[in-house]
């Protein structure tokens, strides 16, 4: 049989069931999958290093005998692995964390090569998670590939699949638009796939990576541009002009930042105009967006058609409908633990016409819910929900205005790229008289001494550790281990653990106590992180700050401050490294939120603090959109220029790319929300 890209992997010669079951775990099934499997890193065998030469964080190739392997305490994949190496001038440490199962690769006398960072320190080299091979069997010199591995698979099956696949690039069709590639001045998609894996120099390599990241970019901002051509601003939707929100916002006993009336004009804009809005409202923790979110139901209820608002916990789905009671209009909640009973009369009052607004949890987009004449849909804290989810919302409505807000800043630098299909509000400015959190970075002692002098004069806290339950592999406080310590040190404090592997009900009935004052402490993991307002807490405890980022401390400081008392953030770090120490300098010195998410994204990048896949987005495999802003910039230039001079890719010189977006970002994929 002859072998070409779409033949399974079965028939590379040396790939059985077992290693193709392993490489299915990395999503590679056919030959073709190889090619854009990218390296993380290369290692440059033309210049081994003896341990003694070794240099502090440089990377580098040793080649050496084993002469201890050991493993950590614990049990199974948890375990560390520990192996000392050594040639004619030292001896150096390997450490696998997490790596239990490599135990047995491993054989006492063998030599084997390494390529890894190297830390210096004290006299003792040691080298953390490094590539590996028996260097009897890989004796090549050159720049080689190092992949992501999985148990199974050794860099040498990686680099014989890539070369397989390298062989068959006749069979790979160029899709990219032959405008495009002249214009941004890309080099070949051949030339492109074999300098990825093997380059053959510096200037080959950075040309093929261009080539690479700029097509994710492209691809990208195409496949938005179309969402936006489909889903977004500017379809045919639902004139609200009749309606007015005058009266809502006059009623108030508070007054509107500015920032908060230009939020306001723009929904008004758009709910006046023909056209379906589709927008972000983003807004800072305590910022006032939701009270934007009403003024837009009540103009759309008064214009005589329905409003759903989804919240993604039932504790903020119940919080909501109290705050919209004022609004007084007739308002019914749907959660999964409303009665059947109950239920019944609301989807009755639903389905006739009798509800203005219907807030409730994912139980609303249920088959079992019909509206009798949706026209706003609302989502808080949108990246908590599945895009099929918001799908489903929407579809319950001919041409909906839709409205996301969320209080997680989102970078501009990285807006540009995910929100294209959005128009985007900001709420960047807070209420008048607020007080300031206080934000320090503190001793574990004096933080305790603190909060509980807090907890004394009748307020509430929380402390959050960075996981659940202790790991030998990760040093740091679990949820699970603060709360034993407190409970003995402090047995007279009301104290509760809330963690995400409890139920469901289990979470909400401790997170209803807390908010009722009868729990005095919450110690928790992040789920915490939109949650309830409880206005009596004013310390927030951040155990380990080191293990989280910038923008998601932020969040979490959002939780306090929400009452009269002055509140307080206070930092414990368990590692003090540079980075750490440097996060919570920010947060100490600021407290906007927006310049928190910008700083964030330029110490962390946007692949950790923004989940693509959450929004229904392939990963970005070598783009940054902040390190490649100018390329964001070409790409998206591009892709516009491209969809204005064919809306739909049905060109002949263009439908070939039109077919791979068209996969590559299906309908399940595709933001609508």
């Amino acid at each position: 049989m002859t072998i070409n890209l779409k033949s399974s992997i079965t028939e590379i010669k040396g790939f059985g069931p077992k290693k193709a079951e392993a490489f299915g775990r990395l999503g590679i099934f056919c030959v073709e999958d190889f090619l854009k499997y990218y390296p993380r890193d290369y290692e440059d065998l033309r210049n081994k290093k003896n341990i003694k030469q070794l240099v502090n964080d440089e990377k580098a190739v040793v080649e050496a005998v084993l002469v201890l392997n050991k493993l950590g305490r614990g049990y199974g994949r948890k375990r560390t692995l520990h192996l000392v190496v050594e040639d004619k001038t030292g001896r150096m440490e390997v450490l696998f964390f997490m790596a239990g199962f490599l135990y047995k690769t491993f054989k006492v006398g063998s030599v084997y090569r390494f390529f890894g960072k190297v830390k210096v320190e004290n006299g003792r080299t040691t080298m953390f998670h490094p590539s590996y091979a028996l260097a009897e069997e890989d004796s090549e010199s050159g720049i080689f590939p190092i992949y992501p591995l999985t148990k199974g698979i050794t860099q040498k099956d990686f680099r014989n699949g890539i070369k397989v696949a390298l062989n068959l690039l006749n069979e790979f069709e160029e899709d990219l638009p032959i405008s495009v590639i002249n214009k941004a001045n890309l080099c070949p998609i051949e030339f492109a796939l074999k300098n990825i894996h093997f380059p053959e120099n510096e200037d080959s390599y950075q040309a093929a990576r261009y080539r690479f990241i700029f097509e994710e970019l492209f691809d990208l901002r195409t496949a938005l541009k179309l969402s936006a051509n489909r889903f977004g601003s500017g379809r045919e939707g639902i004139s609200y002009a009749e309606g007015s929100y005058n009266e809502f916002i006059n009623s108030l006993s508070y007054k509107l930042t500015n920032a908060q009336y230009k939020a306001l004009e723009e929904i008004n804009k758009n709910m006046n105009s023909a056209k379906a809005m589709n927008r972000l409202l983003q807004g800072d923790v305590g910022s006032g967006k939701t009270v934007i979110a009403e003024a837009a139901m009540y103009k759309a209820v008064k214009a005589g058609y329905q409003a759903a608002f989804m919240a993604p916990t039932e504790i903020l789905a119940k919080q909501h409908y109290q705050t919209l009671q004022e609004l007084g209009l007739h308002i019914d909640l749907l959660t999964s633990s409303v009665a059947t009973k109950e239920k019944k009369k609301i989807l009755s009052r639903i389905k006739n016409g009798e509800t203005d607004i219907i807030v409730g949890t994912n139980a609303i987009i249920s088959d079992t819910v019909e509206f009798n004449n949706l026209g706003l849909v609302i989502t808080d804290e949108q990246h908590r929900f599945g895009v099929n989810q918001r799908k489903k919302l929407v579809a319950k409505a001919l041409n909906p205005d839709v409205l996301v807000m969320t209080a997680t800043p989102i970078p501009r630098t990285l807006a540009v790229v995910l929100y294209s299909d959005l128009d985007v509000s900001v709420i960047d400015e807070l209420p008048p008289g607020r007080k300031e959190i206080i934000t320090k970075k503190i001793d574990r002692k004096d933080a305790y001494k603190l909060l509980v002098s807090e907890i004394e004069t009748g307020r509430q806290a929380y402390i959050v550790a960075p996981f659940i339950e202790d790991s030998e592999s990760i040093v740091g406080n679990s949820a699970e281990s603060l709360y034993e310590e407190f409970t003995k040190s402090y047995s007279n404090i009301s104290c509760a653990l809330l963690h995400g592997e409890l139920k469901q009900a289990e979470k909400d009935l401790i997170m209803q106590q807390f908010a009722s004052g009868e729990i005095s402490v919450l110690i928790s993991t992040v789920v915490i992180e939109v949650g309830i307002n409880v206005p009596n807490a004013t310390i927030m405890l951040i155990e380990n700050s080191e293990r989280f980022g910038l923008a998601q401390m932020h969040q979490l400081r959002g939780r306090v401050g929400r009452g009269e008392f002055q509140s307080y953030c206070l930092l414990i770090l368990g590692e003090e490294s540079e980075i750490a120490v440097e996060r919570a300098k920010i947060l100490c010195s600021s407290s906007s939120g927006f310049d928190i998410a910008e700083k964030d994204l330029e110490l962390r990048g946007p692949g950790e603090i923004f989940g693509y896949r959450q929004h229904g987005l392939p990963q970005l495999k070598l783009a940054d959109p902040v390190k490649h802003m100018k390329i964001v910039n070409i790409a998206s230039n591009l892709a516009d220029e491209l969809l204005e001079n064919d809306p739909d890719l049905s060109l002949k010189e263009n439908e070939k790319f039109g077919n791979r977006i068209k996969t590559e970002f299906n309908d399940s994929t595709v933001l609508v929300l």
